[in-house]
């Protein structure tokens, strides 16, 4: 008896299991309590859907239905309320709610289930009433036009309506109907491009839908630029604003894009600009971050996109906390340069930000103001065809008057200088003769830097009764 009562229970432990994993897999997606894919209802008629599942769920259904339209009760249900119930109202249905509506879950909103739900009306057979002005459609190259001119009811027959009267009926092979989506065109070529329309008659009377203006976008990106050519830097807290620019071929339309290190906090807000010219379109797009943080830092891409087309730039930001200045010399603080030397720089080690003032000063006055040979380049003071007079004492100054940063350095410059001798004129000339055992001074003057030595060196000169040959 016992033995019995222990396999009666591991046998309803068991169905129990079988049962719940039956029933998990049986909620994988919600489930719509509806016998097919589809419902037609009457105007005016009451929509009543019923939805159950494993977790909490949530309605979406078309935009022709207001929210405050729609009833929606929830409750748990099943045999232990383990499962979710909703319940989905529209008391009074009309033409333009007609079209998909879904139950899923909260959580995971690709779990889902659908129905497409008719409601006719013989005073409305298209769905979206004939506005003023066509629908956009873009005609892309190697992908299907649809123009979305759904019906309120599966069983109304349509025709496509090139404006102004060209009637298209649908082939099943390059143009298809479908009372759900309406015209699909497999193959468009360029005469799908224009204006279109639907039109059906019910009870003798001829009905046109929405119309639809066929546009064949131009994806000719001719150029993209940033208004920064090299790196970005920034103090933190500053405002940081970059411009992409794109240029393209009349008629062309573009996406841009940004991706930048803060885009997943939005962090940065973007505005864009459209401006039409003669020849071209210029379409502006600023990023701009009101305060830099030191997240913001890092690589910042403009992707423009048209069409099958993508263009590119990047730029680097850098984020310093605090501004700073930090000088040294370059090569030493003594230089030496050579006289007659076509030029010479003077240049330092300089990193600092914001950019600095830089003033060049020889002997204690601006460089510059003192000879037309001196001029600076970058931060750098260069001399042009160096000169004796150039040597002496250059004091750079560095500043960055609006943080209060203040550094100077002074460097020597010594100026080489070949020797020269004075008398070298003087000495092409015979100086004469002179008595046997006389005392005679002969006078070297000589010039150079650093100061040249002097060597004094004799020879015999020869006999003057000898032809100029053997003198030699």
């Amino acid at each position: 008896m016992m033995n019995l009562i222990l396999i009666c229970l591991l046998c309803g432990l068991y169905g129990v299991r079988a049962k719940d994993k039956e029933q998990k897999g049986k909620y994988s997606v919600p489930n719509l309590e509806v016998k097919t894919r589809s419902l037609v209802l009457d105007a005016d008629q009451q929509l009543l859907l019923s939805c159950r599942g494993r977790w909490k769920l949530t309605w979406a259904f078309p935009s022709g239905l207001m929210r405050d339209q729609v009833q929606v009760k929830e409750f748990r249900c099943g045999r232990k309320n383990q499962l979710y119930c909703s319940h989905l109202m529209v008391s009074h249905s009309q033409a333009q709610h007609t079209g998909l509506y879904h139950c899923r879950y909260q959580i995971r909103p690709k779990k889902q289930s659908t129905v497409y739900v008719y409601v006719t009306d013989s005073q409305q057979p298209f769905v979206g009433h004939p506005g003023m002005s066509p629908d956009v459609l873009y005609l892309k190259e190697k992908q299907p036009l649809v123009i979305p001119c759904r019906v309120t009811n599966p069983n109304i027959t349509t025709t496509l309506v090139k404006f102004p009267n060209q009637s298209l009926r649908p082939d099943q092979r390059n143009i298809i109907w479908n009372s759900k989506q309406g015209f699909t065109i497999r193959t468009p070529t360029f005469y799908y491009i224009g204006l279109f329309f639907c039109q059906t008659v019910t009870d003798g009377v001829t009905h046109k839908s929405h119309k639809y203006f066929v546009h064949r976008p131009v994806s000719n990106i001719i150029d993209v630029y940033l208004n920064s050519s090299g790196p970005v830097q920034a103090l933190k807290g500053e405002r940081l604003a970059l411009n992409c620019t794109a240029t393209g071929e009349l008629n062309t339309r573009v996406n841009i894009t940004w991706d930048y290190p803060g885009k997943s906090n939005n962090s940065g807000s973007i505005s864009k600009r459209l401006v039409k010219h003669r020849t071209h379109m210029l379409f502006y797009s600023i990023l701009t971050i009101p305060k830099l943080q030191r997240l913001d830092r890092g690589l910042y891409t403009c992707r423009v996109t048209s069409g099958e087309k993508t263009k590119q730039q990047k730029v680097t930001v850098t984020v310093y906390d605090r501004p700073f200045l930090r000088l040294k010399p370059r090569h030493g603080s003594v230089m030496e340069a050579q006289a007659g030397q076509k030029s010479y720089r003077i240049s330092l080690k300089l990193k600092a930000f914001p950019a600095p003032e830089v003033i060049w000063l020889k002997d204690g006055m601006v460089a510059a103001e003192q000879c037309s040979r001196y001029h600076m380049d970058g931060h750098s003071l260069v001399i042009r065809d160096v000169a004796e007079e150039d040597a002496g004492k250059y004091t750079v100054l560095v500043r960055i008057k609006e943080h209060g940063l203040y550094q100077n350095l002074t460097l020597t410059l010594v100026v080489k200088v070949s020797p020269q001798i004075g008398e070298k004129v003087v000495s092409l000339q015979d100086p004469g003769s002179v008595p046997r055992g006389s005392r005679q001074t002969l006078h070297c003057t000589s010039h150079g830097v650093p100061p040249p030595h002097i060597q004094w060196l004799w020879h015999p000169c020869p006999p003057k009764d000898l032809p100029a040959a053997q003198r030699v």
